[in-house]
């Protein structure tokens, strides 16, 4: 079989090196792919995933059996639809589907619709009607782009002024189209879950859930990125709140977008804040999280490749997949000014000493190939990932392989999984 994957980040090439553990496929691509994708054999095809022209046409020309998107503006654009329409597999939702994510307002009144729990909101469209929607709130105040902003479209403002100059900037076009509307939301005091879920529009299935680490900074600082590291173990979940988080957000949201004309297959990212009263929805993306796949598949143990069938063909159950227990880890290594201005184009030493580590995997986010050389090109550039039997070993040879890896300005977080033990 033939297979299709769409983007080149970190998320991406962790769907490649587990889709190329499948028995049955016989050929990978990945449009646009990087470095490390390539390196795994995959044919990486020139796209431009925020064009759906661009997507199509390497489609066509892969000619693949399935494609999987990975990112979330192939499927705002409509990227599934088209497929479905020219008669290729495709595993992810429609775009209407996709609005769960694409659309914040669209998501947050889905789920006042369905009584699913999630923050109070006021959502404004101008900046005279501000100061009324703030007199809701106490501080601190969540401010969110309406938008996509990949991860970067959420501030945390400790004061009404600063929410009110965020969602001055936002709407004044810091973000551009994202942020053309704004939400204003209650912050919640709490740990951060992400919790996966796939479904073929009337079932779901799990996967394991792991903590995303979004700020820039050790100790949780500094501003919002996409996300420098993450973490997998049995712990983050117990089977009942599995089965509640099951019972109260997954199941009603798959059977209110069945009921509302746009059933919804794919993965389902759950972003949950653990509150004292209870998880509570801060939102939904309709895609593998990045970089929470890295370690989630380093823990799996089945083939991915059947889950993705089973969610297409509508035939997903618990059974699809097989979890290891050892526990996992990621760890993001950025480049110099992220999540602002970054320096891209830096030589990158080290990365076969860290791949040849007993149970480390080097996933490659942002990087290309110039003149034999392995160079970064993105803000997020690797996601250094390892499994081994305790949380405690997972750490110590993930942040080992990192040693191991050098590039002008890197950065990466040293207390990736920190809630968990003690501080480094």
């Amino acid at each position: 079989m033939k297979v299709l994957v769409l983007g080149g980040g970190g998320r991406e090439h962790a769907l490649i090196w587990k889709l190329k553990q499948s028995p049955r496929v016989t050929q990978l691509f990945c449009a646009p792919g990087n470095a490390g994708i390539a390196h795994e054999g995959a044919t990486c095809i020139p796209c431009d995933l925020n064009r759906l022209d661009s997507i199509i046409e390497a489609a066509v020309k892969a000619a693949p059996d399935l494609v999987v998107v990975g990112p979330e503006v192939p499927l705002m654009l409509g990227t599934v639809d088209e497929l479905r329409r020219r008669g290729i597999p495709v595993f992810g939702p429609t775009q209407a589907a996709a609005q769960l994510e694409s659309s914040k307002s669209f998501s947050k009144a889905f789920m006042t619709r369905h009584r699913i729990p999630t923050p109070l909101y006021v959502q404004v469209h101008a900046v005279s009607e501000i100061k009324s929607a703030l007199a809701n709130f106490s501080a601190p105040i969540v401010v969110k782009a309406d938008g996509l902003a990949a991860g970067k479209g959420v501030i945390i403002a400790n004061t009404r002024e600063e929410a009110a100059e965020a969602a001055e900037a936002l709407l004044g076009g810091s973000l551009g189209e994202a942020g053309r509307h704004v939400l204003f939301e209650e912050f919640l005091e709490g740990e951060e879950i992400s919790f996966l879920v796939i479904s073929d529009g009337e079932r779901v299935a799990p996967l394991v859930a792991a903590q995303d680490h979004k700020r820039i900074g050790d100790g949780d600082t500094g501003p919002n990125t996409g996300g420098m590291g993450a973490y997998s173990i049995n712990g983050l979940v117990d089977d009942n709140m599995r089965e509640w988080l099951l019972r109260h957000i997954a199941r009603p949201v798959i059977d209110g977008m069945a009921a509302e004309g746009a059933p919804y297959t794919g993965i389902l990212y759950c972003g949950l804040m653990m509150t004292a009263k209870g998880p509570q929805v801060l939102e939904f993306n309709c895609r593998f999280g990045d970089p929470e796949t890295q370690p989630i598949l380093m823990r799996l143990d089945s083939d991915l490749l059947e889950a993705f069938e089973a969610s297409i063909e509508g035939r997903i159950s618990d059974g699809v997949f097989r979890w290891s227990p050892d526990p996992s880890i990621c760890v993001v290594m950025a480049t110099g000014g992220y999540p602002g201005p970054y320096l891209a184009g830096k030589p990158i030493t080290g990365l076969e000493r860290a791949n040849a580590l007993d149970g480390v995997r080097v996933f490659h986010a942002g990087t290309d190939l110039r003149d034999g050389q392995i160079v970064s090109a993105g803000g997020r550039v690797l996601g250094v990932t390892a499994r081994a039997t305790t949380l405690e070993s997972a750490v110590a040879r993930a942040y080992e392989a990192v040693r191991c890896i050098s590039f002008d300005g890197m950065q990466y977080r040293s207390d990736i999984a920190h809630r968990r033990l003690k501080p480094r």
